[in-house]
């Protein structure tokens, strides 16, 4: 039996194209419930780099992200059919929370499914947004497992899915903080840096800048340890990443989406690496005008970029987004550049402090883990700690391997420098000392593993 005319013309009707067209339709759209995000420039950035560094604000939208942007935009384009039938979306935390915060808006039911190392407060902080319009299920430890259920949910609900980046209508609702820069600031900036995850964001801030701002250069970060984009665009399509580092929740994502994809590989940029960055980060022109590139920054610099936020601005951002502002660190920008930092978020849940200052020192250099092999005799660590140990040195971590040892054997020792500098005293000190040390590389499984 075939279906109803009306359910045909629905499927096969097309959906809205990204374009700097739509975006300023999308703007329109979410006016009443997304207001302006301020631009606000830091002059502690701006004196560190010599140009006029702004961030754009968007961890001070209801929801602390920019993803409310996406949701509301395609939400509310939903026709009375979708929206009885409900919702479902997948995601690492804050496109949830603007799903959920939309639901509760227009009095839609929601299923939001989420990995289980979504941290707690971005969990809270969805069911707070969402009330009884939504329900909240954690399933697998990545965004794509999470992905994974939410399409499943959806063939077997016929929901409407709701992509935190593949979907113009995702896209073009990010892309209006585009149109708020260039309406904010009185001439277009040289350079705006845009964190990517899924892709969805740059696509559609790209795809604005690119049409209404031809002298402004772009410059797309991901985090290394989920550098997605970067390995589609080398492998000329979107690919699976084996592994990823999850600590920056917010941009661990396996595999870029495809419309994402599709719109970024048509801006003609490449993929770099800092050393490589010259200028702001173009060769068309000295100022690199319209020009886009592709970087990845470690997650400790990016630990690193959160804690002098917070120390000196009094700003709380989460690990995405902080990768623009850490991006700053890595490139040359031309002095009297006017520079924009996308703030996405700043969804940090208190209890990772620990975690991000210890990457934030590992990455410095300043914190050093070794293996050391204490003698069998007396007064073995007494030895260590007036041989080895600098003045400036302090020991963070001592734990001997096997519990029944007592000032012998084998321990892990955490040690954390005066200045990364004193590395190579130390080390000499060991060479010196009868105490055999070996030093932990970072990269390693067991450094990762007993760390």
């Amino acid at each position: 039996m075939s279906e109803p005319l009306d359910v045909v013309e629905k499927v096969s009707a097309p959906l809205p194209e990204l374009s700097a067209d739509e975006i300023d339709a999308a703007a329109k759209r979410i006016s009443d419930i997304v207001e302006p995000t301020p631009l606000q420039r830091i002059e502690r950035l701006s004196a560190a780099t010599g140009a006029n560094v702004y961030l754009k604000r968007e961890d001070l939208t209801a929801v602390r992200s920019y993803k409310l942007r996406g949701a509301y935009n395609l939400i509310v384009q939903l026709d009375a059919t979708e929206r009885a039938a409900g919702v479902v979306t997948a995601s690492a935390g804050n496109h949830a929370q603007g799903v959920a915060f939309a639901c509760r808006a227009m009095g839609i039911q929601g299923r939001i499914y989420v990995p289980t190392t979504t941290p707690k407060q971005k969990r809270d902080r969805i069911r707070a947004h969402g009330g009884e319009f939504v329900e909240l299920i954690a399933v697998g430890d990545t965004f794509d497992a999470a992905a994974a259920a939410a399409a499943d949910d959806v063939a077997r609900t016929g929901a409407t899915m709701v992509p935190p980046f593949d979907d113009a209508r995702t896209a073009a609702g990010q892309g209006t903080v585009a149109v708020e820069i260039l309406e904010q600031l009185p001439t277009a900036p040289d350079l705006v840096i845009v964190p990517v995850g899924g892709g969805g964001c740059l696509a559609g801030i790209g795809t604005y800048l690119r049409d209404r701002s031809h002298t402004t250069a772009i410059l797309g970060v991901e985090p290394a340890g989920a550098a997605s984009m970067t390995a589609a665009l080398i492998a000329g399509g979107p690919v699976t990443l084996p592994q990823i580092d999850p600590f920056v929740d917010g941009a661990a994502v396996r595999r870029v989406g495809d419309l994402p994809y599709a719109t970024v590989s048509k801006f003609g940029g490449r993929v770099v690496s800092h050393a490589s960055l010259p200028l702001l980060i173009g060769t068309e022109s000295p100022r690199g005008a319209g020009s886009f590139r592709m970087m990845q920054v470690d997650e400790g610099a990016i630990c690193t970029a959160m804690l002098e936020l917070y120390q000196n601005e009094g700003v709380i951002a989460e690990p995405a987004g902080a990768l623009a502002v850490a991006a700053l660190a890595e490139i040359d920008i031309e002095p009297g550049s006017t520079v924009v930092c996308l703030l996405s978020g700043g969804n940090n849940d208190i209890s990772r402090y620990g975690e991000i200052i210890e990457r934030s020192l590992v990455h410095r250099g300043l914190k050093h883990y070794f293996l050391v092999n204490f003698p069998q005799e007396p007064g073995a660590l007494r030895r260590f700690l007036d041989e080895v140990l600098g003045p400036d040195d302090d020991i963070t971590l001592f734990e001997y391997v096997k519990r029944n040892n007592r000032e012998t054997g084998a321990a892990l020792v955490g040690i954390e420098l005066g200045a990364p500098s004193g590395l190579a005293a130390l080390l000499a000190r060991m060479d010196d000392s009868p105490i055999q040390c070996q030093q932990l590389d970072p990269d390693s499984p067991t450094y990762q593993y007993l760390t």
